[in-house]
């Protein structure tokens, strides 16, 4: 490879691209929070995706000083695209760095996004931006490409490098660079498309897809509530057919699955369509905590033990499993909702850092020997260490007779029940 790589943003996405390319070549990585800068050199990675020793192999210049990027002639950009509290794309993050990167951008510089988009963003908005910032012009000085990322944070087997890679360009020639420059560090293959446009489709797609499955399991837990059928049981029968696609019921969050479905749906209203399955597939999801809420609150009435004053204790907050990473939760809808019905409401995650969620939720995590035994108990995120827990260490947080709703099928359900508690499963 005979390009200096820098990376903008280094999250869950832009770390372990920047590794990756910071094993075989020297990398600039730029990121404008000051804190992340000082943790990542020294060698550690908060976010936990990125193990110490890696980071110590890969030659990265950590850096919040944007003229650093200069030293570079493929930038890739990976910052994060959230929404608005209206559930619009929020760009401003996107926009920024295509600021900063049009800021020091010379001839013959590629610029890639990974960054989740809706299809047409990085022409329509990133573009303009890049040649107003640096007075030069695509396809004449440089050249932009869209390469979607596919992290799935806490995942430790499908990896930067063992996920294929979709690659497109402005043009042939920008498509051919950055399909080499991938190659050079992905070891699952490259997959060319021809269009940005088509490149930022695919990702988009790829998790509306996902939340539009989810979106079903969690109307059949609803619906199969109503009927008092046990929903995983039914799902466990239809998967002994070859062809039935095992999603199961859960709370929908996270910076992908929870989010992108609404950058495709306001690109479709922009067009003038309307759509249909994808934002019904969002309302269920993002209802889904309410909904578990409301069980928790429904089963503890039927046990004799009403909400008022009622002492329940949340298990997880992050939004996945073994994954310290807050973003867009649904496990606050769940605490909220309980404290609407005047529930006090006790929170512990032992992958969550405290600070992180006061700032972002306003909870204060308990640690676990600060937990009470109380009158139910919520699993709502199974990290590790929970699914390690013996029966007397669920059984001890609970107090006789009390109620565990287990949103991820994870309890030993038959052994709580046989020592009087009654168990709701999502």
């Amino acid at each position: 490879m005979n390009r200096k790589v820098s990376v903008i943003g280094l999250g869950y996405v832009g770390l372990p691209v920047a590794v990756a390319f910071g094993k075989i070549t020297q990398v600039i990585g730029f990121d404008i929070n000051p804190r992340r800068i000082e943790e990542l050199s020294k060698g550690k990675d908060s976010n936990g995706e990125i193990e110490p020793t890696d980071l110590k192999d890969a030659d990265i210049i950590f850096t919040t000083n944007s003229d650093e990027l200069s030293r570079a002639d493929l930038h890739i950009v990976a910052v994060p695209t959230p929404i608005h509290p209206t559930k619009r794309p929020n760009l401003t993050p996107l926009i920024q760095a295509s600021e900063t990167v049009g800021r020091i951008l010379k001839k013959s510089d590629i610029v890639v996004y990974e960054s989740t988009v809706y299809p047409g963003c990085t022409e329509e908005v990133c573009v303009p931006l890049l040649e107003d910032k640096s007075g030069l012009k695509l396809g004449v000085d440089f050249g932009v490409g869209y390469s979607p990322e596919r992290i799935n944070p806490g995942d430790k087997e499908h990896t930067f490098t063992k996920i294929k890679k979709i690659v497109s360009g402005s043009n042939l020639h920008t498509t051919k660079i950055v399909a080499e420059v991938y190659a050079s560090v992905i070891t699952a293959g490259i997959h060319r498309v021809s269009s940005i446009k088509v490149a930022e489709a695919a990702k988009v797609i790829e998790n509306a897809q996902r939340d539009i499955n989810i979106a079903f399991t969690n109307e059949l837990a609803i619906l199969f509530k109503c009927l008092n059928i046990d929903t995983n049981e039914v799902l466990d029968a239809a998967s002994t057919k070859w062809n039935f696609l095992s999603f199961r019921p859960g709370l929908v969050g996270g910076h992908c699955v929870g989010v992108d479905p609404y950058y495709l749906t306001y690109r479709a209203e922009k067009a003038g369509y309307t759509p249909q399955i994808i934002l019904s597939g969002r309302r269920i999801n993002d209802g889904m905590g309410a909904f578990v809420a409301q069980q928790t609150v429904q089963a503890m009435a039927e046990e004799g033990i009403g909400s008022a004053g009622a002492l329940v204790n949340v298990l997880g907050l992050t939004f996945k499993e073994d994954c310290p990473d807050l973003r867009n939760s649904r496990v606050p809808d769940i605490i909220e909702e309980l404290k609407r019905y005047g529930c006090e409401v006790k929170v512990h995650d032992p992958c969550c850092d405290p600070q992180e969620a006061k700032k972002e939720f306003n909870i204060s995590l308990c640690k676990e020997n600060e937990l009470k035994p109380a009158d139910a108990l919520v699993l709502a995120v199974a990290h590790h260490q929970f699914q390690q827990w013996s029966i007397d260490i669920w059984r001890s947080f609970l107090k006789k007779g009390g109620i565990l709703s287990d949103v991820k099928n994870v309890v030993p359900r038959k052994k709580l029940e046989k020592y009087g508690h009654r168990v709701w499963r999502l």
